[in-house]
């Protein structure tokens, strides 16, 4: 199968000759790392090792939720380097700002070389190397159109499936086209199982996060003419239920679809009066524009940003940005 990738040639093989080259790499992803992050992360990283096994591959990412703890590698990621010396190389995966690097980004500035793979149409342009695709669904598509598809292992191919699986929502978000599709078969072809990496990372819960997802939408409230949603946990509420973040994950998704909504906020305190707040819209609404406002970033029907607050001023602020582009697209 032939990669289809946009990207010259030439890139490509500095790209292969910059791995093969580095005696010692870093692999590293956005704060709170998502499913693309952790798929493109541990996907480069089973493809380098696959080639090369003796090289030294450092995946640095914040902890990730142990249900992803299957995949090859999970277990070996860091949250710091273990040696003093700077890397040879140094990927920036699903990161559209170095900032979002967060405790990361100081090892990117001292490597000798980086290189950054990102698909968001937020991103500022880093790296000494760049294969930025704001078409693709997701990083993990775009890696997929840089690999050699014959050297692509099951473990790598799991990746890369998870990635897309999670960017795309299951197949569901407008990001899936033709080219995703084909993607996803060839790495079926490989073995993976989408029953198992759907299940195991999309739908199965516990009766904890059931509970706080019941919360959440119990306490949820329109506005704007019931054009927007919101809900928020607090770290009382946190605290009450004994959650993570990662317990929160899927809520949004399911404020996203109430019927006749056009926006979704999800709001969750994190320390005393700072709330990380996930944004979804369901095509009026670039939620990607109200994110960079206020210090965030993403994609045009989902986005992300940390805001400090209360509650009402938060959700005042970011209403007004909504109710500004539903207007607008009620006057074209």
């Amino acid at each position: 199968m032939t990669s289809g990738t946009i990207f010259p040639e030439k890139d490509i093989q500095q790209l292969n000759k910059k791995i093969k080259r580095a005696k010692a790499i870093a692999i590293s992803g956005h704060t709170n790392p998502d499913g693309d992050c952790i798929g493109s992360c541990l996907g480069l990283c089973t493809y380098i090792l696959d080639q090369y096994p003796g090289k030294k591959v450092d995946v640095l990412l914040e902890p990730i939720n142990k249900k992803f703890g299957f995949l090859k590698y999970a277990d070996g990621i860091a949250q710091e380097k273990e040696t003093r010396r700077p890397y040879d190389l140094f990927f920036s995966l699903d990161c559209s700002d170095s900032e979002r690097l967060n405790q990361f980004q100081p090892y990117l500035e001292e490597a000798k070389d980086t290189i950054c793979i990102d698909h968001h149409i937020t991103n500022v342009g880093f790296g000494n190397l760049r294969f930025i695709d704001p078409e693709a669904s997701s990083t993990c598509e775009i890696l997929f159109r840089l690999f050699d598809y014959d050297k692509i292992s099951f473990d790598c191919a799991q990746d890369l499936y998870l990635g897309i699986v999670h960017d795309t929502g299951v197949f569901k978000h407008s990001n899936t086209t033709r080219k995703v599709m084909e993607i996803a078969g060839a790495l079926i072809d490989k073995g993976v199982r989408p029953d198992f990496i759907i299940d195991e990372t999309f739908y199965k819960k516990t009766y904890i996060q059931n509970q706080i997802l019941g919360r959440a939408l119990m306490e949820s409230i329109l506005i704007l003419e019931k054009k927007m949603i919101f809900s928020v946990i607090t770290k009382k509420d946190i605290d009450l239920y004994e959650v993570t973040s990662d317990d929160l994950d899927g809520i949004i998704d399911q404020l996203r679809v109430t019927e006749g909504v056009e926006c979704a906020l999800f709001l969750y305190e994190k320390e005393q009066g700072q709330f990380k707040v996930s944004m979804r819209s369901n095509g009026k609404v670039d939620v990607s524009r109200i994110a960079r406002t206020f210090g965030g970033g993403g994609h045009v029907k989902a986005a992300g940003c940390t805001v400090s607050g209360n509650v009402r001023d938060i959700i005042n602020n970011i209403s007004m940005h909504v109710e500004h582009q539903l207007n607008q697209d009620e006057n074209i």
